[in-house]
């Protein structure tokens, strides 16, 4: 009988689902039995790629931001306790699907109540810092004390200096193991000619994804050149839009996107970790919008722009003559960073 190995990312987004791609692959090819764990549109988009394994959905933190950026650290606070009660329900989930479903490991993807005593629990993070402003302090204590409950930690970057995240991910204070994995992505580089000049990617939540696709709608329905646009939005089927000379999809899967990543000459997308990571393995130029208010992704937005990688601006600030500096920056370049599973999965092979 296969080991059976729980993976559980968090419903923020995609991209804690999408990089969890490669490590249910892994699992897959050295003999183990993934179980797949979460809720909404990460746990939708998982049983797409996955329709063979079994699933289970967890209670949602249901995360939204508010509408105005000076409101994010507010709706965040405000949704503090609803998001403490859905950890503590998760762990109490975590427990039931442990005990009945013979799991021996347990990978979680920033879900903090998904760990247990009984099997070796890992948490996936690229944040060792969690950026609030001021209180970046606290949200990183804070995170700190969830993270000491698990029994090892993956880090989804370099360690050293040259890194994709920057300060996020260095801290001497963190009470477990901490392994530095490299960036994982689901993609392959392919050198194909390009098809498509932009492509844009939405994703993260509800209301500025749309918020975010409606401002570039209005700016992109005179572009001349060849666009994809996709929306972001996990549905039951896929539906394609023909409107000039651009194409809208609702979603794509891992290998449509990845070839329509290689395909194209520009992505224009929010500045997500996992995105980051993304287009840092297939070498890509890129234009950043932010989320408004969210830390992290301003930081990096900005980070990489010093660096002379990829320019950004603010999303009420977007116009298509912001693209015209792009000459100005080199793109990412592509890396072949290969992880080694085999060492990290022997966590899960002790009796």
């Amino acid at each position: 009988m296969k080991k059976r190995i729980l993976v559980a990312p968090l419903n923020w987004g995609l991209g804690h689902a999408t990089r969890c791609i490669p490590i249910i692959n892994a699992l897959i090819n050295f003999g183990f039995e993934p179980i797949i764990a979460s809720d909404g549109d990460a746990l939708a988009l998982l049983q797409k790629e996955f329709p063979d394994l079994f699933s289970i959905e967890l209670p949602s933190y249901k995360i939204s931001y508010s509408k105005k950026k000076a409101y994010f650290k507010l709706k965040l606070l405000k949704d503090t306790p609803k998001i403490l009660k859905a950890i503590k329900a998760e762990k109490k989930a975590t427990k039931h699907i442990v005990e009945t479903h013979g799991i021996v490991g347990i990978i979680s993807d920033n879900r903090l109540g998904v760990n247990s005593k009984k099997a070796p629990s890992v948490i996936v993070t690229h944040q060792l810092n969690v950026l609030s402003g001021s209180s970046t302090w606290l949200s990183t204590l804070l995170h700190k004390e969830f993270i000491k409950h698990f029994d090892a930690c993956w880090v989804p970057d370099f360690e050293v200096e040259n890194n994709l995240s920057g300060k996020l991910v260095h801290s001497n204070s963190i009470e477990v193991p901490i392994t530095y994995i490299g960036p994982l992505s689901r993609f392959l580089k392919k050198d194909t000619k390009p098809v498509n000049k932009l492509l844009v990617i939405l994703s993260g939540p509800e209301p500025q994804r749309t918020l975010l696709g409606e401002k570039l709608l209005s700016e992109l329905k005179n572009h001349t050149e060849k666009t994809v646009f996709i929306k972001g939005n996990i549905e039951n089927e896929q539906s394609i839009q023909v409107v000039g000379n651009m194409t809208l999809y609702n979603f794509m899967t891992t290998e449509q996107l990845e070839k329509t990543i290689n395909e194209s000459e520009l992505i224009i997308s929010r500045s997500g970790y996992t995105t980051i990571m993304d287009l840092a393995k297939l070498g890509k130029k890129a234009f950043f919008i932010p989320t408004p208010g969210q830390y992290e992704q301003e930081y990096l937005a900005k980070r990489l722009c010093e660096l002379n990688i990829v320019p950004y601006c603010n999303q009420n600030d977007f116009t298509l003559e912001k693209l015209e500096h792009l000459e100005h920056f080199k793109g990412f370049e592509g890396f072949s960073f290969e992880t080694d599973y085999k060492d990290l999965f022997s966590l899960f092979e002790r009796e």
